[in-house]
């Protein structure tokens, strides 16, 4: 009788490359985006998609602020049209980054995923910026 790993049989490795490539073209990870921000070659916009004061507490350093819900065609359009998109949220829990591809993806724009968002950024150990808010 097999483990209940090998209960269902793996793919075969055709099938299995296929899948992991195309799961490899909606996302990235929190490494591979650190690596690209700390090397010469930062060849994509990094979107966190949280809210205003969550972002100016705390976020990925080099990333603009855009909530899925500003992402108008017209406010997109600020950049080239092949440019890639990396988005993000607060983490495994949220639904917000992908709420922001789906948007991007939606008008035409190129996107993936950073995989564990905030969360994934600090159990790599990597460091977040934060910005002064401004009392009223």
């Amino acid at each position: 009788m097999p483990s209940p790993v090998a209960e269902i049989p793996a793919a075969e490795p055709d099938l299995a490359a296929a899948h992991y490539a195309a799961k490899l073209a909606f996302e990235t990870d929190c490494s591979d985006v650190h690596a690209a921000l700390a090397g010469a070659k930062v060849d994509f916009v990094l979107l966190d998609v949280r809210s205003p004061a969550l972002f100016a507490q705390s976020h990925v350093p080099g990333a603009m602020n855009l909530p899925h819900g500003k992402m108008t065609a017209h406010r997109m359009s600020e950049w080239a049209r092949n440019t890639l998109f990396v988005v993000y949220c607060a983490g495994p829990h949220c639904n917000g980054a992908d709420k922001a591809a789906l948007r991007l993806a939606k008008l035409g724009l190129r996107v993936k995923l950073m995989i564990g968002g905030m969360t994934g950024w600090a159990d790599e150990g990597f460091a977040f910026e934060s910005e002064t808010v401004a009392a009223d």
